[in-house]
């Protein structure tokens, strides 16, 4: 030691450049060490000095880490492992107020006794320091700095209410990580720093939140050691901690230490508390914004002059008491605790009967309880690895190689990979002593790749479960404002920079659901801004595509394929809707025009298309007076209106007027006015479309199945409905207008004052039963009687009939194949099936036969059937069924008689009034067909004429 090198005292707050100046000093010198509280700023040190001079001269020395090139001039250490005697011309120490610290106290008034550099000694710190500096240290010399920037108190905050570019300290690892999953569901995610971390995962972590990839870093209080980020805010979560052996309140210049973490440089900082922390007293706010505290007046201090005559004497030197008033006897340390512990074991005791066996288990005692399970745990492990140590002279190769395979292992929680990697930190640091272990290179060299692979791991994991990877992604573009790439894919998926982000519905973006508070906004913001290009991509592809792409539901939506881009909104007339874009305003009004314009095109010419009967109605100039007059009234109903609405109009209307609105397709029918070719499926949807628009309808009725004659009339239909989809209500049915007007045909030629029954035709076009074709007629108007009598069966011989089958089978056997070939085999298997029936019904005629010769007591009863005579009811029952239809749709009439002019159905033609009583029967004759004498069962059918 030089009595001549000067020492100098560096005083002051955090935030002062002390760390730095210090660095710059040593720099200046031909060779340095400066040591340092913590491994990770350890780390940090050296990767600048090596950024400066390079790594062949610098030299990193911690308990796990050892990086000594041979020409090394400047060396960078944890302060428990400053290599001493070394005679380097500078020497520092940082955060020397440490000499305080109940646990690693000691090692820090050591350093502080004796190391010295042979021309400057640096000690850097808190100015709490002062007092007890000059009173130890002869000849020092002050250097008060004061803070680059201003440091303020804002009080407690919510943690969801938490500024960017904060951190939020916490003094347990459960807290920390409470507090890092809230911030990942409110904030997005959060960067972990925990003085048990590796610096690999310390340096990966703090690069999330430097690079901009999270806001916000939650930490234990070892960011208050001199690590440098860029924080402007720091938040206490608590205000109390456990020191290693009780819960205690955190000391107001400790809470300096790391509120002084916010502001770097010129920039200023705040601090505050949130979560269940209490406020700070305003006593001890204003302090640290003053950087006044308590100075310290005692220092822990241990004898260095330590014993290794014997176990006992070496325990005896180490609880030496101190002499100077400024120094108290530290606690009791782990090292010295492990040391009692194996005193007390009869083995250890036999082997340390010399120094140099005492001073090989001081060593072992000395490994720090990285694993922390207990202490009994910690006390066998080193006794194990003593035992080598004294028996063998290096650890076993294969027990050592057992210890390190078996945490090597990158499966498992965090909690697991966090246990690992404390683990390996005593295998690390054991290899990094000199001659414990044989072929020292290959298991420092194992033990460094396996802390690396756990601590990527750990990394990952930290990372998965406390960042939202997407959202940070995007915050950070948004932020440097750079252009974001976004890609849609077949499916609609929308991924941002390789992340998903949502959906893309036509020209309406969907987030992803999964997202929520302030992701879900951070997500919509970045997908707009990169979807800006794919909108106008897409736009013009919408423009281009064909009509066929394009469709409208029965609901009034437009759709685009699959997607939905907008809706059909009534207009001032019926035939001109107006059309309503789904775009989202992000898109811009370039794209809403341009889809609007697109589907506004398609439901023009669908109208055009659809409906150019009616359109064609409208334009012919032509067309004056009352056909004008009326052609407008059909424009208006869109094609179809009920005869009884327009009784009056019709009444009016000469020949001439009536031959040139038939010339537009016009048919007049007894019951409605219609176009026929608008009653086809496509305009009829598309009619109930644009009424349903039309009637400011809030839920569109859809078009009947198309093909069916009757359909159920429904009881909540509104008024006017069946009528739009080219239906009559009739009763419970509806019955399709066209062929309604058949129906009315027939009926004409009927005596609907006397009484008629319905012939197969009648059913035949209403695809109807004959109780429902009842109904229905009562629903038109017309009353039914129900009535019963003897079914006559006709009289079938069936010889001839069986023969002819017979014949018609050899013949058809006969026939030479060719087209009328399955024309023939078709007639066989008829005129089998006729046979089969026949003889079937031979069969039970001889049984009836023999029955009624055995019985001889009464003949069987006649079958019965139903019929139904109707009669035209009057204009009493056609008004009852015209309030019934008006009640079941909504009080709007769709035909029947105009009002105030009551008609009654018309007598059949030629016909009087009143005739004697009528006999019917069952079907009317009908005209028989002639026989085609080139049919093969002509002479089958000849013979059963002339039966």
């Amino acid at each position: 030691m030089s009595l001549n090198g000067r020492i100098t005292a560096v005083l002051g707050p955090t935030n002062t450049g002390k760390t730095h100046l210090a660095i710059e000093r040593m720099l200046g010198h031909r060779t340095g060490v400066i040591g340092l509280p913590l491994r990770l700023l350890a780390r940090e040190v050296y990767d600048k000095i090596v950024a400066a001079r390079g790594p062949n001269v610098v030299a990193l020395m911690t308990g796990e880490e050892r990086i000594v090139p041979p020409r090394a001039q400047y060396w960078v250490c944890t302060v428990e492992s400053m290599p001493e005697g070394m005679g380097c011309d500078f020497l520092a120490v940082d955060e020397i107020q440490l000499c305080a610290d109940p646990e690693r106290g000691h090692v820090f008034t050591d350093r502080l006794l004796r190391a010295r550099g042979q021309h400057e000694t640096m000690f850097m710190g808190s100015d709490t320091m002062r007092g007890a500096i000059a009173a130890l240290v002869p000849g020092v010399q002050f250097d008060r700095r004061e803070r680059m920037s201003t440091l303020s108190y804002s009080g407690s905050r919510k943690i969801s209410r938490m500024q960017p570019r904060s951190a939020i300290v916490g003094f347990s690892v459960d807290n920390v990580y409470a507090i890092a999953e809230l911030l990942k569901r409110q904030k997005g995610g959060a960067a972990v720093v925990m003085g048990a971390l590796s610096p690999r995962t310390r340096n990966k972590q703090v690069e999330l939140y430097q690079n901009g990839d999270v806001d916000y870093l939650v930490a234990t209080d070892a960011i208050g050691m001199g690590l440098n980020l860029d924080i402007d805010h720091v938040a206490f979560s608590s205000t109390r901690k456990f020191d290693g052996r009780r819960m205690r309140e955190i000391m107001p210049n400790e809470l300096a230490q790391i509120a002084g973490r916010a502001g770097r440089g010129m920039s200023h900082g705040t601090f505050g508390v949130t979560g269940e922390a209490r406020p700070l007293e305003d006593e001890v706010a204003q302090a640290i914004m003053d950087h006044r505290f308590t100075p310290l007046n005692k220092l822990n201090w241990r004898n260095a002059a330590l014993k290794f005559a014997s176990v006992d004497g070496l325990i005896h030197s180490l609880q030496v008491a101190p002499q100077d008033i400024m120094l108290m006897k530290s606690r009791e340390a782990d090292d010295l605790m492990v040391l009692n512990t194996l005193a007390r074991d009869a083995e250890i005791r036999a082997r340390t009967h010399e120094s140099k066996s005492v001073r090989l288990l001081w060593d072992v005692c000395r490994v720090p309880d990285f694993r922390g399970i207990s202490h009994n745990e910690h006390a066998s492990l080193l006794q194990s690895l003593f035992g080598y140590l004294h028996q063998r002279g290096t650890v076993p190769f294969d027990w050592f190689a057992r210890q390190v395979k078996r945490i090597d292992r990158v499966d498992g929680n965090i909690d697991a990979l966090s246990k690992r990697l404390a683990f390996i930190r005593t295998w690390t640091y054991v290899a990094q002593r000199n001659g414990w272990v044989d072929d020292e290179n290959h298991w420092r060299g194992e033990t460094r790749a396996v802390e690396d692979r756990l601590s990527d791991a750990l990394h990952a994991k930290l990372t998965e479960k406390f960042v939202d990877r997407r959202t940070s992604v995007l915050l950070r573009r948004l932020k440097q404002k750079e252009a974001l790439l976004a890609d849609v894919n077949d499916k609609g998926e929308v991924t941002v920079e390789g992340e998903f982000v949502g959906r893309l519905d036509g020209f309406r973006f969907q987030a992803d659901k999964s997202a929520e508070g302030t992701e879900a906004k951070t997500l919509r913001q970045a997908s707009l801004a990169a979807l800006a290009p794919q909108f106008h991509l897409r736009a013009d592809r919408f423009y281009n595509a064909p009509d066929t792409e394009i469709d409208y539901t029965e609901q009034g939506g437009l759709m685009w394929g699959e997607h939905a881009v907008g809706k059909l909104v009534a207009g001032a007339d019926p035939l001109k809707p107006s059309v309503q874009v789904f775009v989202d305003d992000e898109a811009g009004p370039d794209v809403a025009q341009k889809v609007e314009r697109r589907l506004q095109h398609f439901i023009d010419r669908k109208i055009a298309a659809l409906f150019e009967p009616l359109l064609n109605l409208s334009r012919d100039e032509e067309l004056s007076g009352l056909a004008r007059g009326f052609a407008f009234r059909m424009v208006e109903a869109l094609g179809v209106i009920p005869r009884g609405d327009v009784a009056v109009e019709v009444k009016e209307l000469d020949q001439d007027a009536r031959g040139a609105l038939r010339k537009h397709g016009i048919r007049f029918g007894q019951f409605t006015i219609f176009m026929p070719l608008l009653l086809k499926p496509a305009p009829t949807r598309l009619r109930l479309v644009l009424w349903s628009l039309h009637k400011n309808l809030d839920i569109f009725p859809e078009s009947p199945p198309p093909g069916l004659v009757t359909v159920p009339a429904g009881e909540q239909t509104p008024a006017g409905y069946h009528a739009m989809a080219g239906y009559r209500a009739a009763g419970e049915r509806a019955i399709r207008i066209d062929m309604l007007e058949r129906l009315a045909d027939m009926l004409r030629s009927e005596d609907s004052r006397g009484g008629f029954e319905a012939n197969p035709d009648m059913l035949s076009i209403t695809g109807m039963t004959l109780e429902q074709f009842a109904a229905l007629m009562g629903g038109l108007g017309y009353k039914a009687e129900k009535g019963e009598r003897a079914k006559v069966k006709p009289v079938v011989e069936p010889t001839p009939v069986a023969e002819a089958a017979v014949e018609a089978e050899a013949e058809a056997a006969d026939e030479p194949a060719g087209e009328d070939a399955p024309v023939a085999v078709a007639d066989v298997v008829a005129a089998e099936e006729v046979a089969v029936e026949t003889v079937a019904t031979d069969a039970l005629a001889e049984e009836a036969t023999a029955d009624t010769t055995d019985a001889s007591v009464e003949s069987a009863e006649p079958e019965a059937e139903v019929f139904y005579t109707f009669t035209w009811g009057g204009r009493a029952n056609n008004n009852r069924q015209n309030n019934r239809n008006r009640g079941q749709q909504g009080g709007r009439r769709e035909g029947g008689q105009a009002q105030g002019k009551p008609r009654g159905k018309p007598r059949g033609k030629g016909k009087p009034r009143n005739e004697g009583a009528k006999q019917f029967t069952a079907r009317p004759p009908k005209k028989e067909k002639p026989i085609d004498p080139d049919n093969p069962f002509a002479a089958a059918l000849m013979g059963l004429k002339t039966k």
